[in-house]
């Protein structure tokens, strides 16, 4: 079975960082370690399977096509693929409005 590299943008560490950040604040150091080591294992786990992600429908509605996501949780992975390399874009929590985060980093 062929590997994909997986490689994270700043945004998607940034987005790692402040869910960790979060936890731990809120709940706890050991919770938010917990869930780190969790994330960063499902992100990694995409290296497998990149084309099993499915293409995000906020994005589809508008014709953009090239970018996936996987879910763990609540949280949303949005990765795009290259060749043989994945690039992670975001790990945004599923509850919030996914459209407004997408439009607002896009006009950054």
């Amino acid at each position: 079975m062929k590997k994909y590299d997986v490689i994270f943008d700043q945004d998607a560490e940034d987005d790692l960082f402040d869910i960790y950040a979060f936890v731990a604040l809120n709940d706890s150091v050991e919770k938010a370690d917990r869930l780190f080591s969790a994330l960063r294992r499902s992100c990694l786990a995409i290296r497998k399977l990149p084309l099993r992600g499915n293409i995000l429908t906020e994005l589809a509605e508008i014709g953009v096509v090239e970018f996936r996501e996987h879910h763990y949780k609540p949280f949303r992975i949005i990765y795009s693929i290259e060749s043989t390399t994945v690039s992670g874009h975001c790990v945004l929590d599923g509850r919030r409005d996914i459209q407004d985060i997408l439009q607002e980093r896009l006009l950054r």
